[in-house]
């Protein structure tokens, strides 16, 4: 498989990992049906009740989905070094502060700090590498305009 084509698939992975974690949590769920009756609402539309509400039944197989893709992505990472580590990082966190399974009830505030604080790390570093970059940028276009 080229780089390209390799880049690619894992960067599909990547964004249907995290986009099928934020499905896995009941809370996210909720609020996504609250702001589809909002907007709903705005367009002269009443709905009575949570019309998204059938996809609480589906939170297990999508969160395995999420996590099975999360493992495809980390082989692909530590394989090819293709995928972002701090996204990794990031999907990693909200799958398991997304955990929809109620023998995790008792660990749901454990869960939640350590997920949200991995995201919170991987939103860090990012900020701190783009930052770094900027800053060496204009450090090197600072020099070559005083030679």
């Amino acid at each position: 498989m080229n780089n390209s084509l390799t880049e690619k698939v894992a960067g599909g992975a990547t964004a249907a990992s995290g986009a099928l974690s934020f499905l896995g949590g009941w809370q996210v769920c909720h609020n996504i049906c609250l702001g589809l009756i909002a907007v709903l609402a705005l367009m002269g539309i009443s709905v009575n009740g949570m019309p998204l509400e059938f996809l609480a039944d589906y939170a297990a197989p999508l969160w395995t989905i999420a996590a099975a893709l999360l493992l495809f992505t980390g082989y692909m990472y530590v394989k090819h070094k293709c995928v972002s580590k701090n996204m990794l990082a990031a999907n990693a966190g909200l799958i398991i502060a997304a955990t929809p399974f109620s023998q995790a009830d008792p660990y749901r505030i454990g869960l939640w700090s350590i997920g949200f604080g991995l995201v919170g790390v991987a939103v860090y570093n990012y900020a701190k590498e783009k930052l770094s970059k900027k800053m060496e940028e204009k450090k090197c276009c600072h020099t070559q305009t005083q030679r």
